[in-house]
C-alpha cells in the first residue's frame, strides 16, 4: 500500500511539473504604471511592416515585426503591439519576459486587396529596487504601409508616396477609411451624449505622436504619466479582452480604432470603442492633479 502511494505521489508530481510551462504560458502579465525611471532608457523601440510574399492572384502576406531593448536586464520587460488594417484591429502581439533587456516578436498575416496597414506598439519595463521601490520605463513606436493590389500592375507597397500613382492611391484609401472611422466615432459620441467641443479627440493609432509632444493642457512629464496609465487601462480592459454584461471575455479583433477623448479641463479622459458583438464601450480615466 505504501509502495502504491509513493508511485501515485511520483505520478502527481511529474504531471504537476509538466503543467508548469503551460500555466506560465497562459498567464497574461499585466502592464502596470509606476513612476518613470530616469536611469534606465530604451536603446531601441521599433515596429516594422513589410510586404512578405504574394501567395496567389488574390492574397499576399505581410511580415509584422516588433523589437525593443533597454540598456540592461530589468525585472520585467513587456511589449504589446496592435495591427489595424483599413481601420480595423486585425492582430495583437504580446510578449513578456523576466530579467531581460531584449524582446523580439514577429508574425506573418495574410491579406487581400489594396489595404492600409498601421501598427502601434507600447514598450514597457518594470524595475525593482531595494526597499520595495518600483519604477517603470516606457516607449511607443509606430509604422504604416499602403499595399496596392491591382490586376493592372504588380503588387507593391509604400509608406510615403513615391510618385503620382502612389499619391492617388493614398488619397483614395485615406478618404475611404477616414469616412468609415468618422461615422463609427460619431455613433459612439452620440450614444454617450458627449459634447465634443469639450474634448480633444485622438485616435488610438495617433498616440505615438505624443511621445515627444504633450497632451493639451499638460506638460511632457505629465503626458508621459497619463500615457502610461492609459496603456495600463487599455491593456486590462481592451487588449486582453472586453467583458460584456455577462462578464464574458470578448476579443476586440475586427473592431474599429478606439477614440480617445481628453477633456480640455485637464481632469479626465475617456476611451470609446466597441466589443466584438458591436456593444458600445467606454473607459474613464481621471487625470491626476499635478
Amino acid at each position: 500500500m505504501r509502495f502504491k502511494f509513493k508511485r501515485l505521489l511520483v505520478v502527481i508530481i511529474i504531471v504537476w511539473l509538466a503543467m508548469l510551462p503551460l500555466l506560465k504560458n497562459n498567464d497574461q502579465q499585466t502592464i502596470k504604471f509606476f513612476p518613470l525611471d530616469d536611469q534606465i532608457q530604451f536603446k531601441t523601440a521599433e515596429t516594422h511592416l513589410s510586404l512578405f510574399t504574394e501567395m496567389d492572384e488574390d492574397t499576399y502576406k505581410v511580415l509584422w515585426k516588433v523589437n525593443s531593448r533597454v540598456d540592461q536586464p530589468i525585472y520585467l520587460r513587456q511589449d504589446v503591439s496592435l495591427l489595424f488594417v483599413d481601420g480595423k484591429l486585425k492582430g495583437i502581439m504580446n510578449q513578456w519576459k523576466e530579467e531581460e533587456s531584449l524582446l523580439q516578436q514577429k508574425a506573418v498575416i495574410r491579406e487581400e486587396d489594396s489595404s492600409y496597414l498601421e501598427a502601434i506598439s507600447f514598450h514597457h519595463g518594470e524595475i525593482h529596487y531595494p526597499d520595495d521601490i518600483i519604477k517603470s520605463v516606457q516607449n511607443l513606436s509606430h509604422t504604416d504601409m499602403y499595399v496596392i493590389d491591382s490586376p493592372h500592375s504588380p503588387l507593391e507597397s509604400f509608406s510615403e508616396p513615391e510618385n503620382e500613382r502612389h499619391r492617388e492611391w493614398k488619397q483614395t484609401m485615406d478618404h475611404t477609411i477616414s469616412q468609415q472611422l468618422m461615422y463609427f466615432w460619431k455613433q459612439l459620441i452620440e450614444h454617450y451624449d458627449i459634447s465634443l467641443k469639450d474634448y480633444t479627440p485622438i485616435p488610438l493609432t495617433n498616440l505615438w505622436k505624443y511621445e515627444n509632444r504633450p497632451f493639451p493642457g499638460l506638460t511632457q512629464p505629465q503626458t508621459n504619466q497619463v500615457m502610461g496609465q492609459l496603456w495600463e487601462g487599455l491593456y486590462k480592459n481592451y487588449i486582453t479582452g472586453i467583458r460584456d454584461e455577462n462578464q464574458s471575455l470578448l476579443k476586440p479583433l475586427d473592431t474599429y480604432v478606439p477614440l480617445i477623448l481628453i477633456h480640455k479641463d485637464g481632469k479626465q479622459l475617456m476611451v470609446l470603442f466597441e466589443d466584438g458583438l458591436g456593444n458600445k464601450q467606454r473607459l474613464l480615466q481621471r487625470i491626476p492633479e499635478f
